[in-house]
């Protein structure tokens, strides 16, 4: 009870701040981005959109990697209507496809830039079941292994410039709070959606990937620890918002609920500020493996907190992005899954 009168009135946590804090206003007191070359997923609406825009502002050079072009050429028209100068590379990438994340990591090494910051922002709650191109469940491909995958071939990029420039690098992973609803065996109930739609839930597909991505984050902070990397990587919850990943639920009852629970809801200015706030905030310097909401550290589900599933979803993860996924996932031919 206590926690949702302080989310309700936006009191400041240890960080400084709260719920209700912005984008601009956690990065007020940051130091000068333009040294700073960022990746951002969907970064075309939404939360991405101004997590975008702030880091801009504050000088950053900008990725824009995105599926629609024209929808990416948009969003730096608008930015650099508002911070002329910026400078903003858009490029082509369909989380959803493991090709696509290897070419647009191909094409982003020819163009010879640091990498500062990888935020894998972009996200995808689907109502109907689909499957990749790779035959994986749609929901998860997108939001948790096209990421995995992008973060995996970037990182080599990452720990050279953090060695060239003496700036740490990091990595950050939007997550949601529904990441504590999904129970069970990820990997089994992974390896069903992707074979059989009798067995797909929406909002447990959705919690499966955002569990997954809280996962990838404990297990990747370990991994560039033991390799004394320069790099940390963290996971946000941005807050409840309503965005445009909803887009596909639109009606009544989604009008219903939203209305609802409109005390609740974040603007777009508050729900990006976790995800700025761990970025480049300079409190955040040396921290890694870290779960973050409402810019002050929070708590994973006992699942999210899991050592040995961080492991085996990561082991998994990397038999999916090098090999056959249909394979990988049989269930009749892989007993340890």
């Amino acid at each position: 009870m206590l926690d949702t009168v302080k989310y309700l009135i936006g009191a400041a946590g240890a960080s400084g701040y709260g719920s209700k804090s912005t984008a601009e206003e956690v990065t007020d007191n940051c130091p000068d981005l333009r040294s700073i070359t960022v990746i951002i997923t969907g970064a075309t609406s939404g939360i991405g959109a101004e997590t975008a825009r702030v880091l801009a502002k504050r000088g950053a050079r900008l990725v824009l990697p995105a599926r629609s072009l024209k929808a990416a050429e948009e969003a730096k028209a608008r930015i650099t209507s508002e911070c002329p100068g910026s400078e903003i590379v858009v490029m082509a990438l369909d989380l959803s496809s493991l090709k696509s994340v290897r070419n647009f990591v191909s094409e982003f090494e020819s163009l010879n830039l640091p990498l500062n910051l990888l935020i894998n922002n972009a996200g995808k709650f689907a109502h109907e079941h689909a499957i990749s191109e790779d035959g994986i469940e749609m929901t998860f491909a997108t939001n948790y292994l096209g990421h995995f995958l992008l973060t995996k071939l970037l990182l080599k990029k990452m720990i050279e410039t953090a060695k060239e420039t003496g700036v740490q690098g990091r990595i950050v992973n939007v997550s949601s709070s529904i990441h504590t609803w999904f129970a069970g065996d990820m990997i089994r109930y992974l390896a069903q959606i992707s074979r059989n739609k009798s067995h797909y839930d929406a909002t447990r597909a959705y919690a499966l990937s955002k569990l997954a991505n809280v996962l990838h984050t404990k297990e990747l902070a370990q991994r560039l620890k033991q390799m004394d990397a320069n790099v940390t990587v963290n996971c946000v919850h941005p807050g409840i918002v309503r965005t445009r990943l909803t887009r596909e639920r639109e009606g009544f009852l989604t009008d219903l609920v939203f209305f609802l629970t409109s005390k609740l809801l974040k603007t777009i200015p508050q729900a990006a500020a976790t995800t700025c706030y761990v970025s480049v905030h300079p409190r955040l310097e040396d921290v890694s493996g870290k779960y973050f909401a409402d810019c002050n550290e929070a708590w994973t589900s006992k699942l999210g907190s899991n050592s040995n599933e961080a492991a085996r979803l990561w082991a998994i993860s990397e038999l999916l992005v090098s090999t056959d996924p249909k394979e990988v996932l049989d269930i009749n031919a892989k007993p340890w899954i």
